[in-house]
């Protein structure tokens, strides 16, 4: 959509353009004939407008035409639709009035305007059947951009490639080249005001563009590519004429297969350099991008899959795309510039705003609202101050709600806390822009993950999903007992039922909207798609949650302020005072909310008259989500009672423990099978990037079923170990098992080996000197690297093997820019290519002045080797059998941090 053009265009009208309903008489009755009357050169979007118009008053029973003129009619026996400027109307923004002296006029700002004041008028005639008589109606939306997204990706790798990497095929997206499902979703997005639509892929340029110096490059056969052409042009057009600007988002840096293989390079490799060759490359694939499509944003994510914060994301913006965007305008002739989304995601943003507003304008910025989850709608601390610091660099800031990874794959539609999220959008964030990913299996567009046949589109099941977000995206502070009246009424047109139930339909959606939220923001690892809440999780991940790579600014950011399961086990014990929302207050209040939500849908349940089978569905999500608060709250209890043992050492508190987790399996057996007939899988993602219950690694793990052995092992094993410690008295502390070296040829760099014990130099350049370590790395050979030039260039490892081997790496235990950062999937989706995500030993080695060092192992097969890391001091441990495997353990040097997941494993 030519958003950008048109601006100029409309500020500079100094005429009128008139859309004329005439009648016979003031007061017109339906048999009598009106006729819309158009400027001869009216806007797209007032003629789709005017036809939603038409529609409305014929299904009102009028007898309507449609004409083109210059003659503006404006008598008092009119209805007068314009697009005036100086009218005191903000973008966007629509007046309607109506009185016995003048006639009724619908005007607008602009023409999303008028065809905003179209819909609204067409929506009362539906509602009362006839035109108003009287009517004084000034609205418009508070939201600048206001978006919803959907992913041209899948669930699972394309043979060969690797994450992001999905070219635009019908084979593979069979839905991407579907007119009629497009008119259906387009028509639901502007029925619910949405004026931007986001399309998410990892490098799309080469399904959509061919760049003469690359021809090498596209990824789509001939035929492909002329209907990616077509389709893309279909798409945008339709997305103006109801007011909708496409926005097409790309990773950094990612090439195309092909263009890969042709320069025997990686298509994607976070920790390379930026070279000549692939920056040529991606500036002239956006500038025939641009050139080709000038109507369609760029949404850029400069993280990921590039190194993250650093001066690199400064100059791949600034050199690279904004040029490649104005090669491509010069290219067309034009100067006024697409706008451009900047993602803050694993970049400094505020820092390439500064540098990238001196040389292009049209700038937004984006960040996640929740991380990629639904958290909390009272977003704080160093979170919050991002938002802030975006929102006041003089652009539109926007909130991106991400992924969902909580909710999924259950009905959400709580009005309460999105209208209170939306509101804290503006009032906390200062931001004023929504960008909305789908409420479940977003890796799965366009179906759900109901096993039903033919499958659910998720367009019309989550129908209540976008119009909530759209609805308060529009206008944020409505009145809430006219809220509760207006949803009441909308589920009660939706399954037939009087409004009070319809009012117990929203107290269902509203009291389970509250459980996922509170179990992820007090109990959870991460924000992050690497977690899937409603699998549950492990009792260690409960009682060890740092060992398995714990992302704090959730607790810190996007949580009340309150108490970890760890903390609040802590402070009971030392009889310290508690702080804010705490595990166990949680656990209380998620039970009460599936009562009532259980309560509430089964009031309504007996006088269903419309769409039964999907209120069937809709009730068994409400039991499914109180099965889910009742597991987490009984574990929750269990862990708290386990960590006692662990000051304590009394097997009581052990004891304790085991009713709490025989009632957790038995929710959860509840859970298995309320979703075994009724879901395909519980999240959309189904890679190597799932770690949270269990690694998800070729779509397993995925349903309840396959998760209950699991939880049911973990019970009968806790049980046996207190037999155990009850009738063993004197129990022998496992002795750690020595990891075995493995050789291998190091072609670079050149550097000394030196052996893993207490006293020896860790780094080439400095006198620090172990002080402590693990017992089983003592058979390692470290090595001995420059500290000063890992903190200033990237470390590169070549090296050739035999047999597989394993490559540990400590990396210092604080966040900081001399430390080279641990591999986190909250950032970067290859953190896991080499099975590095997880930490094998924590607080693994102390070195004299600087944090603990956790140990990651990163797992190679014969041959040969390449291994890029980023800038930061970190120590490379020495390489070992590949075959041996790493027990999971804390080893404890960093304080009394006594280890008890054994009790479970």
């Amino acid at each position: 959509m030519n958003r950008y053009a048109n601006r100029s265009l409309f500020l500079s009208l100094l005429f009128v353009l008139f859309v004329t309903l005439s009648f016979a008489q003031q007061t017109a009755k339906k048999n009598q004939p009106i006729t819309i009357t158009l400027p001869a050169k009216s806007h797209v979007r007032i003629d789709f407008g005017a036809e939603k118009l038409k529609q409305a008053l014929q299904g009102a029973g009028y007898q309507v035409t449609v004409a083109k003129s210059n003659v503006a009619r404006a008598q008092n026996s009119s209805i007068n639709l314009a697009v005036r400027t100086g009218n005191g109307l903000k973008k966007e923004a629509f007046s309607i009035q109506k009185n016995a002296q003048k006639p009724l006029s619908v005007l607008g700002n602009d023409a999303s305007g008028v065809l905003y004041g179209c819909l609204e008028l067409a929506e009362q005639i539906k509602k009362t059947g006839k035109l108003p008589e009287t009517i004084n109606l000034n609205d418009g939306p508070e939201m600048v951009l206001r978006g919803t997204c959907i992913g041209v990706q899948k669930p699972t790798y394309l043979p060969g490639r690797d994450v992001y990497e999905y070219p635009y095929t019908p084979e593979t997206f069979p839905w991407l080249y579907d007119k009629a499902l497009w008119i259906r979703y387009l028509d639901m997005m502007v029925e619910n005001r949405y004026n931007s639509l986001y399309l998410w892929n990892g490098h799309p340029f080469a399904s959509l563009v061919r760049v003469k110096e690359y021809p090498y490059a596209v990824e789509v056969d001939d035929a492909t590519f002329k209907k990616n052409e077509e389709m893309y042009r279909f798409l945008t057009q339709e997305a103006d004429k109801r007011g909708i600007w496409v926005i097409q988002m790309f990773y950094n840096i990612i090439v195309s297969k092909p263009f890969a293989e042709h320069h025997k390079i990686k298509t994607q490799d976070r920790n390379r350099p930026i070279v000549p060759l692939i920056a040529d490359y991606t500036r002239k694939s956006i500038a025939a991008f641009v050139e080709k499509y000038p109507n369609v944003g760029l949404l850029i994510a400069l993280g990921e899959a590039m190194e993250g914060v650093g001066q690199d994301d400064v100059e791949w913006f600034t050199q690279t795309i904004i040029p490649g965007v104005k090669d491509g305008l010069k290219a067309l002739g034009k100067t006024e510039e697409p706008p451009l989304v900047l993602r803050a995601h694993d970049t400094d943003a505020p820092r390439v705003m500064k540098a990238a507003l001196p040389i292009y304008k049209n700038l937004y910025t984006e960040a996640k609202f929740n991380g990629e989850a639904l958290t909390t709608y009272e977003p704080r601390g160093q979170w919050a101050d991002l938002h802030r610091t975006l929102s006041n660099i003089g652009t539109v800031q926007i909130e991106n709600v991400h992924i969902l990874a909580n909710l999924e794959p259950f009905r959400y539609g709580s009005a309460d806390f999105i209208q209170k999220s939306v509101g804290a959008m503006h009032s906390i964030y200062g931001a004023n822009g929504l960008h909305l990913y789908p409420q479940a299996s977003y890796w799965d567009w366009p179906y759900t993950a109901d096993k039903t046949s033919p499958r659910l589109l998720q367009l019309d099941r989550d129908w209540i999903w976008y119009k909530t977000w759209g609805r308060y995206a529009w206008k944020a502070g409505r009145d809430r007992p006219m809220e509760v009246n207006y949803w009441g009424n909308q589920l009660a047109q939706k399954y037939g039922l009087s409004t009070e139930k319809g009012k117990d339909v929203l107290e269902a959606y509203e009291q389970a909207g509250e459980i996922e939220p509170k179990l992820l923001r007090r109990y959870g690892i991460t924000d992050g798609n690497r977690q899937t809440l409603t699998l549950g999780m492990l009792m260690t991940q409960l009682i060890n949650p740092f060992r398995y790579g714990l992302f704090t600014l959730m607790y810190e950011s996007e949580a009340p302020e309150g108490e970890m399961i760890i903390e609040y086990a802590e402070k009971d014990w030392n009889k310290q005072k508690h702080i804010g929302e705490t595990p166990v207050q949680i656990a209380d209040e998620v039970i009460e909310h599936g009562k009532k939500a259980v309560a509430a849908i089964d009031k309504a349940a007996g006088t269903v008259t419309k769409d039964k089978a999907e209120f069937d569905r809709l009730k068994n999500d409400v039991y499914c989500q109180n099965a889910l608060a009742n597991f987490y709250a009984e574990k929750a209890r269990a862990a708290v009672a386990v960590l006692r043992y662990k000051y304590s050492n009394d097997v009581r508190d052990l004891e304790k423990a085991v009713p709490l987790l025989e009632r957790s399996v038995k929710h959860f057996t509840e859970l298995t099978n309320l979703t075994r007939d009724t879901y395909l899988y519980a999240n959309s993602m189904q890679t190597k990037q799932r770690k949270i219950p269990m690694r998800g690694v070729d779509a397993t793990f995925i349903t309840w079923a396959e998760m209950l052995p699991v939880y049911q092992k973990e019970l009968d094993r806790f049980k046996h170990v207190i037999d155990s410690l009850k009738t063993t008295t004197n129990t022998v502390a496992k002795q750690p098992i020595p990891l075995k070296p493995a050789t291998v040829t190091l072609q670079s760099p050149t550097v000394d080996m030196y052996a893993l014990e207490k006293g020896q130099r860790v780094f080439a350049d400095t006198s620090v000197t172990i002080s402590d370590l693990a017992p089983e790395l003592k058979q390692l050979k470290g090595l001995k690297l420059a500290k000063a030039k890992q903190q200033s260039e990237r470390t590169s490892l070549i090296f050739s093997t035999t047999q597989p081997v394993k490559l540990l790496i400590g990396f210092f235990n604080e966040k900081n820019p001399r430390y080279l950062p641990a591999p986190e999937l909250e950032t970067d989706a290859s953190a896991n290519d080499y099975g590095q995500s997880e930490i094998k030993i924590s607080n693994a080695i102390l070195v004299d002045g600087m944090p603990p060092v956790n140990v990651h192992a990163y797992s190679f097969k014969p041959g040969q080797h390449t291994l890029n890391l980023g800038k930061g001091a970190c120590l490379l441990l020495g390489f070992m059998d590949g075959n041996q495997e790493i027990p999971i353990s804390d080893a404890g040097l960093a304080g009394n941090k006594k280890n008890i997941d054994w009790l479970f494993e």
